[in-house]
């Protein structure tokens, strides 16, 4: 429903009320009054919306970065339960183990579009709690599981969970939030997704410890608490005009096309790079992927809204997370498979080796990467340096990397300078995309660039998997170094698609401090739009 523009005090014209000066104050006898209009409710065009309480503001903001703190947490947190996994269950193959990563992160990118579609339809709040639950549930499940299959079956529920919590968390923020904060606020969200990532391998490692299932269960009392918390702290939103159901096929091929490009990067090893098997799951990938997109172009509602791929800034932060993406996702288990295997670290103190790069992480992204953006006149340029800072971290690492542990002069410089470049790129990357973005489309659009991580996330990992399955005993260093070079190459593509699409200064807009809606929805963009 509309809300009523504040009254004024002074004389009012023939209504309801009697004429004559009304004093300003709480209205007594006679028609109800209207709330004071929020992020869910509808408000005239040209009426601005009071801005809100700074204290919730900060308590919206700390819950709905929570729930991706979890949810990149649990993309990793498993590699260093990996050892154990194995040794509970004799013949598992590095290979195998990795579907314990990559079915969660091929359901994540799946599940983000259509479940930002329902955030926007049925109520971001509502769905986001509804995904916090799933996702608990699956922690669960992962925990009591027989078997890696059961495993695996368990992380595709938490996975769900974890792409319905998502999207609808950064719309959520993106509405509550007044338009001058929201650089600050989406450097604090992006930044804990990036850290719950990098902190994966050292929170996994102290816990495997005890026992690897606690990997999981220590999600429980998170996810209870943030559901609690989302309820109590977070408004209400949602898109008045979205209408239709989503492309849920168009989601299934989506899966299919990513799920057959990384079994057959995981499988090529053993069948040859060459054979009729890896080249017929390249063409299955192929025509999935280009089924969905001949999806994409009739649905009323598609996996991917083609739409928003035509806005420069839009797509080019699509194609950089997903190059960046792949370049972190390898780097991460390359860390964490290099300390254990070759250095023969045990699973905490591997964690405790991985630490500083994550610490750097949020200083970065929420004090340093806001300025440079002021300085340097947009989130693209950032976004270049931290993927040139990232692949010269890389190049670092290259250029040291020995079989004799040598953890301070060899390896610490690059996780420090690595940390830095992750926390400039993250949110450089996502602020980008979010330019183009108008208030109706948040939960969609945010919902597209985090299925981009979620691809780049299981390309980076299949093709270094790929790599490491021909580790030799006697020159194990010799795979990491192909394995190095692999994530460099990413990093320097990400900052090269960079450079050409998110570079352009952004034509300054009308800024409010919240979306101007009319009955329908939002009726303009907010915030800054891409100049093309």
């Amino acid at each position: 429903m509309s809300s009523t523009p504040p009254m004024k005090a002074g004389p009012m014209k023939a209504g309801p009320m009697k004429a004559g000066p009304v004093k300003a104050g709480p209205m007594k006898a006679g028609p109800a009054q209207a709330p004071p209009a929020t992020a869910g409710v509808p408000t005239p065009v040209g009426v601005p919306t009071p801005p809100p309480d700074g204290r919730r503001v900060t308590a919206v903001i700390g819950v709905l970065s929570l729930a991706v703190f979890m949810s990149s947490l649990d993309l990793f947190i498993v590699n260093l339960a990996f050892p154990s996994i194995s040794r509970q269950y004799p013949g598992t193959s590095l290979s195998s183990l990795s579907w314990v990563l990559n079915a969660y992160t091929i359901v994540f990118a799946a599940v983000l579009v259509p479940a930002g579609r329902w955030a926007d339809r049925i109520g971001r709040r509502r769905l986001f709690v509804a995904g916090l639950a799933a996702f608990s549930a699956g922690s669960l499940l992962c925990g009591l599981a027989p078997g890696v299959a059961a495993l695996i079956a368990a992380r595709v529920i938490q996975a769900a969970g974890a792409g319905a919590m998502v999207p609808a968390s950064l719309s959520l923020l993106l509405a509550a939030v007044p338009a001058p904060a929201r650089p600050k606020a989406l450097g604090t969200w992006s930044a804990l997704g990036a850290l719950g990532a990098a902190l994966g391998p050292v929170i996994g490692g102290s816990l495997v410890e005890v026992n690897w299932r606690w990997v999981f269960w220590v999600n429980l009392p998170v996810g209870l608490a943030a559901m609690v918390l989302a309820v109590k702290v977070v408004p209400e939103s949602k898109d008045d005009r979205a209408t239709g159901r989503p492309d849920l096929i168009g989601a299934g091929l989506l899966a299919a096309a990513v799920g057959l490009v990384a079994l057959a990067l995981v499988k090529a090893p053993g069948w040859g790079w060459g054979s009729a098997s890896f080249i017929g799951l390249l063409a299955a990938s192929l025509a999935c992927g280009t089924a969905m997109v001949i999806r994409s172009r009739r649905h009323h509602a598609p996996v991917i809204e083609l739409e928003l791929l035509r806005s420069r800034t839009f797509s080019g932060a699509f194609g950089a997370s997903i190059l960046y993406y792949a370049g972190f996702g390898a780097f991460v288990l390359s860390a964490v498979e290099f300390l254990t295997g070759v250095w023969h670290y045990s699973p905490v103190l591997a964690g405790l080796a991985i630490a500083p790069g994550p610490l750097m992480v949020l200083p970065f992204a929420r004090v340093v990467a806001p300025r440079m953006t002021a300085w340097l006149g947009g989130p693209g340029r950032v976004a270049v340096i931290g993927c040139a800072v990232n692949a010269g971290a890389q190049l670092l690492w290259l250029s040291q990397i020995q079989a004799q542990p040598a953890y301070l002069t060899h390896l610490l410089p690059a996780q420090l300078l690595g940390g830095a470049g992750v926390g400039l790129t993250i949110p450089s990357l996502l602020g980008s995309g979010s330019l183009s973005l108008t208030p109706g489309r948040f939960g969609t659009g945010s919902g597209i660039l985090n299925t981009a991580r979620q691809v780049g996330t299981v390309l980076g990992v299949a093709g270094l998997v790929a790599i490491l399955s021909r580790v030799s005993p006697a020159d194990p260093v010799t795979a990491y170094r192909h394995g190095l070079i692999l994530v460099i190459a990413f990093f320097a593509a990400a900052g090269v698609v960079s450079a050409v699409l998110l570079t352009a200064r952004p034509v300054p807009a009308r800024l409010v401090t919240a979306a101007p809606v009319t009955d329908r929805g939002p009726a303009a963009p907010v915030g800054p739009q891409e100049a093309d």
